[in-house]
């Protein structure tokens, strides 16, 4: 991935012993999702997967 890929942190992260969040980053294209303590593991799921991903988290 090009490094001049612009990662946000959610506005949540911060602050208190844990620092460790979900990043985002968006191309044309495609949507990149990274655990900050691992950023090299890049996660670009696919339109379907991120909805069905969405779909779960708002359902807990």
């Amino acid at each position: 991935m090009s490094s001049d890929v612009h990662w946000q942190k959610s506005s949540f992260s911060g602050g208190g012993g844990d620092e460790d969040c979900l990043e985002i980053s968006a191309t044309p294209a495609t949507l990149h999702l990274r655990e900050s303590d691992t950023p090299d593991a890049i996660l670009s799921p696919t339109p379907a997967a991120l909805n069905a991903l969405l779909t779960a988290v708002k359902r807990r």
